[in-house]
């Protein structure tokens, strides 16, 4: 009886874990299917990206906000990257949000006063306490500003010159836009296995599904970083909030609830830097993780409430409820490891689940991956066989490592919020990676 009873517990268990894995599974295929059509049919999903001409005389003021914690290899070039875009000078606002507690703050001050002496507009802002992490620093900066249009920067990122040139008019052309965020390209993905594996990842997420995402009228994520927010559009949100580790995911649900949108500009890329050990990514992995599921208690019956279609509902469900992947892949590990056990050892009364998850694995992989290789011509395909070969080891580290915070994190425990180590900066990735999307 107590044999039967263990064997329908972990049964029931792996089958709710499936369902779990099926439903992120299936937003992936939904998205790799509209990509397929529309290379089939020669035909983009949605509406394109729309721009104006503008004088520089017309041009607004644009604030660039560059929140830091800690980064002094990384902040001397990111404010002179920041002075480099090509706007106005008179119109071009920058702010580092400086909470740091060594020599970073020095190294700034240095740099600030220089740039300061050349004429450019740079605030160096401190606070008494890091209350409320990046919402909180972002938040204190808009006090200082009433720039229309504020820009956002991680200190690891190094923008174009040409960046705002390119996208602020699309933001422009848009009055109900809330946002548009770039694609990020990451400088250092061929440090080694793990960058590349991100690399691989990340140009799924940025080139398939946050552009797919952005054509079929879905909502997507503004990334925290690469972004241009219109300044209204925080205000109609209720301004950044710091109840939850993902402020930018949480920022970008609330101004769709306002009645607000976000775009999606595929160029010019903007460069940055992922980890490269793999400590340092499992705590960048293990922070978006919780924030998400944060943003899921608060705001995901809010979601159903809105004025919204059973489709946008759904797509916006699947965005949010991504991260559930992880404690579900793990909860599907461990109760099918237990039910082969229970059945002596051998797995063939499971060899179907087996089959069918690996094959479900294998085609979001692959199809969610392969098209932006090939599209950013990362390298050759046997290169791209290797570092996909990588990522099911890689998803198996995260599922058992994220597991525990994630359900800690849906019964209401918080979590402190950890920086990502970061190293040096390297050269960015050259203009040879503009493509015209998907």
């Amino acid at each position: 009886m107590g044999f039967d009873l263990l064997k329908l517990i972990f049964e029931s268990s792996l089958l709710v874990s499936i369902f779990g894995l099926l439903f992120v599974g299936g937003g992936f295929l939904i998205l790799i299917g509209i990509n397929v059509w529309e290379r089939f049919s020669g035909e983009k999903w949605g509406r394109p990206l729309r721009s104006l001409v503008i004088a520089d005389a017309k041009l607004p003021d644009v604030l660039v906000q560059i929140p830091v914690f800690n980064e002094p290899y990384m902040v001397a070039d990111c404010l002179r990257s920041a002075s480099a875009l090509d706007w106005p000078k008179d119109r071009l606002h920058i702010q580092l949000l400086d909470d740091s507690t060594d020599e970073t703050t020095s190294i700034a001050s240095i740099v600030v006063a220089e740039l300061q002496a050349q004429g450019f507009d740079i605030l160096h802002l401190r606070r008494d306490d890091r209350g409320g992490y990046k919402a909180g620093a972002l938040a204190a900066g808009l006090t200082h500003s009433d720039a229309p249009y504020v820009a956002i920067l991680d200190v690891d990122f190094r923008p174009p010159a040409n960046w705002l040139r390119a996208v602020v008019p699309c933001l422009i052309a848009d009055p109900r836009a809330s946002f548009i965020q770039s694609r990020c390209e990451f400088s250092n993905y061929r440090t080694n296995w793990l960058t590349r594996a991100q690399g691989l990842m990340l140009d799924a997420h940025f080139a398939m599904e946050q552009a797919t995402r952005y054509r079929a009228g879905w909502l997507f994520q503004f990334n925290g970083t690469g972004g241009v927010w219109r300044r209204a559009a925080i205000s109609a949100a209720g301004g950044w909030s710091s109840d939850s580790l993902c402020e930018d995911l949480d920022i970008t649900v609330r101004a769709e609830i306002a009645g607000w949108h976000g775009l999606f500009s595929m160029n010019p890329p903007v460069p940055g830097l992922v980890p490269d050990q793999v400590n340092h990514w499992r705590v960048q992995q293990r922070r978006w993780s919780t924030g998400f599921v944060q943003v899921a208690r608060k705001l995901l019956g809010a979601i159903w409430l809105a004025d919204w279609t059973i489709e946008r509902k759904l797509s916006a469900s699947f965005l949010i409820l991504i991260q559930a992947f992880f404690p579900c892949a793990a909860v599907a590990i461990v109760s099918l490891l237990a039910c082969v056990l229970l059945e002596s050892g051998d797995p063939a009364a499971y060899m179907p689940v087996i089959n069918a998850i690996g094959v479900l694995i294998a085609i979001v992989a692959i199809g969610m991956t392969l098209a932006p290789y090939r599209t950013l011509r990362r390298g050759s395909l046997l290169s791209f066989l290797a570092t996909i070969a990588s990522l099911t080891p890689l998803m198996i580290y995260l599922s058992v490592s994220n597991a525990p915070s994630i359900l800690k994190s849906l019964f209401g425990a918080t979590e402190t919020w950890k920086r990502t180590p970061k190293a040096p900066p390297l050269p960015a990735i050259g203009p040879s990676n503009q493509v015209d999307g998907f």
